[in-house]
């Protein structure tokens, strides 16, 4: 504000003398500045929590067993506690906050430098409050997933037999994938549109109950797996999110199980399965895909058990061709066509979206995060193939 004083001469006149403009804003008492200049508590906590993360994530990297209890014990109860308070949310969450990140963004700078631009102190400070808030995001990796890829191999837990793979065991299990998809088309047979691609014959919050009810069945014989009420989220930029190749992503700070709702209706319900299956605890991508085959099989619903049957039919069908190609292709020609023709139609849709940069970006990401925590990388989503021929061998 403008500051004016009035003065009298000898005649008197009065006078104006305006002093120096400035702000009344940007006047602070000296206690304020010192406020301002040290840490708040809740950094400070924020801080020892992340510290505890580290000490733990450090321990699970070196001791299984203890990876295994922090992941089945506080991991569930932190996964479980964002899974119920982004429950009643339709939307993702997760994907609105990515969204409106150059707006709140915007916002902390500016608030920044209406209150922490006074001194280097103060900036510094500034800097530390954000670092704390940052650190919150590896606390919830830590505890809510991270520890996840030290456990005990899903195998071991299974009590399934992983060694390497003989030919015309992938042909045999490729054959009992078959069966699968022809045992649910004949049970239901789904729409088809024009393309040649079936039409999921229910909404999201109708697949996410059923999953559900399906993850129960699977956990009265697998204890390890987690009750857990949970819902998938449809991602509203679901069509430019196709360019990454991404079909879903289990989002750890906001504990949600996210949807490309623009993929072909069949891999849905194993997508949202595998996403569901990270909410769980399951963290490498082999386990949570096979983890997802085995809920989708166990489901009560037709469609669901064709999405899972089809899903890792397509897996083990590459490996299958190169090993046996005779025995693929007679296997290929009982398979009941209207699969043969979803798989079609699945590659029609996806050469448009083959080559594009957004998918060599997320994909090195996505291989550097993997490979980060100890796995192959993203070839360990193909290694269901393993899984499964493990899964059927003592069948």
């Amino acid at each position: 504000m403008k500051m004016k004083l009035f003065k009298k001469n000898e005649k008197d006149e009065e006078i104006t003398v305006v002093t120096d403009t400035y702000d009344s804003a940007d006047v602070v008492s000296p206690e304020e500045l010192a406020r301002r200049s040290h840490l708040p508590v809740w950094s400070k906590v924020l801080f020892g929590i992340s510290a505890a993360a580290l000490a733990v994530y450090i321990c699970a990297i070196l001791n299984g067993d203890i990876a295994d209890f922090f992941n089945r014990y506080i991991g569930s109860a932190v996964r479980g506690a964002l899974a119920y308070l982004t429950y009643l949310f339709p939307l993702s969450l997760a994907e609105i906050v990515l969204i409106t990140a150059p707006v709140w963004g915007t916002l902390v700078v500016i608030y920044a430098g209406r209150h922490y631009c006074y001194s280097w102190k103060t900036v510094f400070t500034f800097m530390l409050i954000m670092a704390s808030a940052a650190s919150m995001l590896f606390s919830l990796f830590v505890f809510g997933l991270g520890t996840g890829y030290y456990c005990p191999t899903l195998d071991e837990k299974l009590g399934l037999e992983r060694t390497p793979v003989a030919p015309e065991e992938l042909t045999r299990t490729l054959d009992i994938l078959a069966d699968g998809v022809n045992g649910a088309l004949s049970e239901y047979k789904p729409e088809y549109g024009e393309d040649g691609a079936s039409v999921m014959p229910y909404s999201y919050g109708e697949l996410s109950r059923k999953l559900v009810d399906a993850y129960d069945k699977v956990r009265e014989e697998y204890g390890f797996i987690p009750g857990l009420s949970s819902r998938v989220k449809p991602v509203m930029l679901s069509k430019p999110w196709t360019y990454t190749h991404i079909s879903g992503v289990y989002t750890y700070f906001t504990g949600e199980a996210n949807i490309n709702t623009n993929m072909p209706d069949y891999t849905i319900p194993f997508t949202a399965a595998h996403e569901m299956a990270h909410q769980r605890g399951v963290s490498r991508e082999d386990e949570a895909n096979f983890t997802a085959f085995l809920v989708c099989i166990a489901s009560d619903d037709p469609y669901i058990r064709y999405s899972g049957y089809l899903s890792v039919f397509e897996y083990v069908a590459s490996p299958a061709y190169a090993a046996d190609k005779d025995g693929y292709v007679a296997i290929l020609r009982r398979l009941d066509p209207a699969a043969i023709g979803e798989m079609q139609a699945y590659n029609d849709f996806f050469d448009k979206y083959a080559d594009s940069v957004a998918s060599e970006v997320t994909g090195a990401i996505n291989d550097t995060f993997l490979k980060s925590q100890g796995t192959p990388g993203e070839k360990s989503y193909g290694m269901v193939v393993d899984l499964a021929v493990a899964y059927y061998r003592g069948k």
